[in-house]
C-alpha cells in the first residue's frame, strides 16, 4: 500500500480518534478537541461538514494521535 494519505472527512477522523480511546472534551468554533487521559494526548479535529480534510492537516492529526499513516488507514477502514 502506498504512503499517500487517504481523502477523509471529519467524521472519519472522529471514528478513528474514538477507537483509539480519545474522548470529546470541548468544541471551540469549528474545531472539536479530543483528549486521552492515559498519555495526556490532545487531538484537534476541524469540523466542516461535507468537506475533505486537507492532506497536510490530516498528517498533523495522525501525528498528534501517535500512530502511523498505515495504522490510521487500517483503523479507518476497519468497521466495528
Amino acid at each position: 500500500m502506498s504512503n499517500r494519505l487517504p481523502q477523509v472527512k471529519a467524521k472519519d477522523i472522529v471514528r478513528v480518534v474514538t477507537k483509539l480511546g480519545f474522548t470529546f472534551d470541548r468544541q471551540s468554533g469549528s474545531h472539536a478537541i479530543y483528549f486521552r487521559d492515559s498519555d495526556r494526548r490532545r487531538v484537534v479535529v476541524p469540523v466542516h461538514p461535507g468537506k475533505d480534510i486537507k492532506r497536510k492537516t490530516l498528517f498533523g492529526i495522525i501525528r498528534d494521535m501517535g500512530i502511523e499513516v498505515e495504522g490510521f488507514r487500517k483503523l479507518k477502514f476497519h468497521r466495528n
